[in-house]
């Protein structure tokens, strides 16, 4: 049964996995789809990207929603500075892959809270490294065939069969591999008046 809310909770993504991590923290949300152009500006880091399109993306709800709590969420995969964003295809994934081949690569996870009473958006950027074994061709060939990976990040799913691509995996939060850094989101919650366990 979910905590009694009496507020509105709005997930500012169409993430299945975000909704999947939110579920564990047994509130009632809703989900909805911002819209909003997720193009790098010219010389932002990748760190500066996740933070920046999770604010973009619980503003842009919170601005219809305003009596909500909006929570936004992004992430960037940064091999060596550079950013891995979503494949989009079987094809961009191998090369993405290949590139993390034997790498430590960042995934930035940026989380924003917007909120009635709030003077300015709760935001933060948790940081989990990932390092990469080093994989063949045909390795990665069978991991794109066997998972879709064309709309993730940096082309890998850990919470699935993309363990089997990595060695280690270093994080404070180990939700916020998977996008919704669910301990800082804790603490956000309770600022805005939800009460959880």
């Amino acid at each position: 049964m979910a905590a009694s809310n009496q507020k509105l909770i709005i997930l500012a993504s169409s993430s299945p996995w975000r909704r999947q991590l939110l579920q564990q923290l047994n509130i009632r949300f809703e989900a909805t789809s911002p819209d909003v152009d997720e193009t790098p500006h010219a010389g932002e880091s990748p760190l500066a990207l996740a933070r920046r399109l999770a604010i973009t993306k619980a503003q842009s709800v919170a601005e219809t929603w305003p009596e909500a709590i909006v929570i936004g969420a992004d992430q960037v995969a940064d091999v060596n500075g550079a950013i891995l964003g979503k494949p989009g295809t079987r094809e961009n994934a191998k090369a993405q892959l290949r590139q993390q081949s034997g790498q430590a690569v960042l995934f930035h996870s940026g989380l924003c809270v917007c909120a009635p009473g709030f003077d300015a958006p709760l935001a933060t950027v948790e940081t989990v490294t990932t390092r990469f074994r080093e994989l063949t061709d045909e390795q990665i060939a069978r991991y794109v065939q066997a998972e879709d990976v064309t709309a993730t990040a940096g082309s890998i799913k850990s919470e699935g069969l993309g363990i089997s691509l990595v060695e280690a995996i270093e994080s404070k939060d180990p939700s916020a591999l998977v996008g919704l850094p669910l301990i800082a989101l804790r603490r956000f919650l309770e600022q805005a008046g939800v009460a959880l366990p």
